[in-house]
């Protein structure tokens, strides 16, 4: 197996109650980036986030009314990886993942990636690669301000789908500027939405209510054409010269077919989550193998990076039993924290789903687990700070981890 690492920079009281500053929260981060890159891992994902997850609670429609804090401080992927890629020597970097919808959208975050690599490759001798995790963002209100809304009543009642839409609208134009296309608006995909579009035939029959009544039509569509929320003459991103073989792009998507579509335009690989379910992430292995852009080569497991909660506990003194017990004691409290902060309650089923997801326990046992759930082919984003702000800890089960439990997954020692 291949590892890498997750950070996810997140300022929210840990289950202790303590939230550090944020300068704090920055120096943590980087000194445990140094160290992941001392101890081996393969890439360093970055969390990203847009706008204050604790103002966002005042508005009228709050998405995480009860999130206490910041849910992350990395809103510049691109400044934090330079700062990564300037102290460390092999790790390479990732976002995990940016918004292309939000930061001035697609257009914007394109530029910025070629800027990013046009400076990250000026040394010939540079083979560290850039991950560009990209979706259309997990909450709302950070597009929002950006124009990502409800246009008219029509698009109020087709919101739940037609977002995913103007995501996959947005991920083309990402792509295409990426490859250093001349492009205009009149050549990106059209939104036509139909009843395939929804779960139910009652959404499906609202948004005909809707669209009837907007349009003035005698009888109810079978199909709605939407207009393009991105519209703009010839244009091409600048610098225009990097090297696009430092360049890894992922996408944080499910739906099947925007992985298949933005696969037309470049290799595109996929992000998947540690409660995402077994038949789920086998039949997207079998997708991308039929659908990967000829240009990344043939398909791997280890392309689809998996996030996983880490609860490792090897301190001294103790006996391994005692790290058993003390890991599950701490996995509970952390992810007890975490839904009481998304939702404002505890609900012991969803806690003790996550709790069957990670890994916990003393390092034989984390091994253990790893080599029963995953597959050997597979690439493990390991999640250590998961609502632990205590950085030595972190950075000793980082240690314990690649020291310990890694050798004894790849080479059964």
């Amino acid at each position: 197996m291949e590892f890498d690492i997750f950070f996810s920079i997140s300022q929210t009281p840990d289950s202790s109650g303590y939230k550090p500053s944020e300068s704090e929260m920055f120096s943590n981060f980087l000194d445990q980036a140094v160290k992941a890159d001392e101890l081996g891992f393969g890439v360093g994902w970055i969390a990203q986030a847009h706008l204050s997850t604790e103002v966002q609670k005042t508005n009228s429609r709050p998405v995480v009314p009860h999130y206490p804090g910041e849910v992350g401080l990395c809103t510049d992927f691109f400044q934090i990886a330079s700062e990564v890629l300037s102290r460390t020597s092999n790790m390479e970097v990732g976002s995990a993942v940016m918004s292309i919808l939000a930061s001035g959208g697609p257009i914007a975050q394109a530029e910025r990636v070629g800027s990013l690599l046009a400076l990250h490759g000026l040394n010939k001798e540079e083979r560290r690669r850039v991950h560009i995790g990209f979706s259309a963002g997990r909450f709302e209100f950070m597009a929002r301000p950006y124009g990502i809304s409800p246009r008219n009543a029509l698009e109020e009642v087709a919101w739940p789908a037609l977002r995913g839409q103007i995501f996959a609208e947005a991920s083309e134009i990402f792509l295409r500027l990426l490859s250093g296309e001349v492009i205009d608006s009149s050549m990106i995909r059209e939104t036509t939405l139909s009843r395939s579009n929804f779960r139910s035939d009652g959404d499906w029959n609202n948004v005909q209510e809707a669209a009837k009544e907007l349009m003035g039509l005698n009888k109810m569509p079978d199909s709605i054409l939407i207009p393009r929320r991105y519209e703009f003459e010839s244009i091409a991103t600048i610098p225009k010269e990097w090297r696009r073989d430092l360049l890894n792009l992922v996408i944080g998507s499910h739906d099947p077919a925007v992985q298949i579509e933005v696969n037309r335009w470049r290799p595109v690989q996929v992000f998947n989550l540690s409660i995402t379910p077994p038949d789920v992430i086998e039949e997207t292995h079998k997708r991308m193998s039929a659908n990967y852009h000829k240009d990344g080569g043939e398909w791997k497991r280890s392309m689809m990076p998996r996030t996983v909660m880490v609860f490792l506990n090897d301190e001294a003194g103790l006996t391994d039993e005692q790290k058993s017990t003390m890991a599950r004691k701490e996995s509970k409290s952390s992810i007890s924290t975490y839904w009481s902060a998304l939702e404002g309650t505890i609900d012991p089923g969803k806690v003790e789903k996550a709790v069957n997801n990670a890994v916990i326990g003393n390092p034989e046992e984390v091994a253990i687990q790893l080599k029963q759930r995953y597959n050997p082919d597979d690439r493990i984003m390991c999640w250590f700070d998961f609502f632990n702000h205590d950085s030595e800890r972190v950075m000793r089960d980082m240690e314990a981890f690649m020291t310990k439990v890694v050798p004894f997954v790849n080479r059964g020692e």
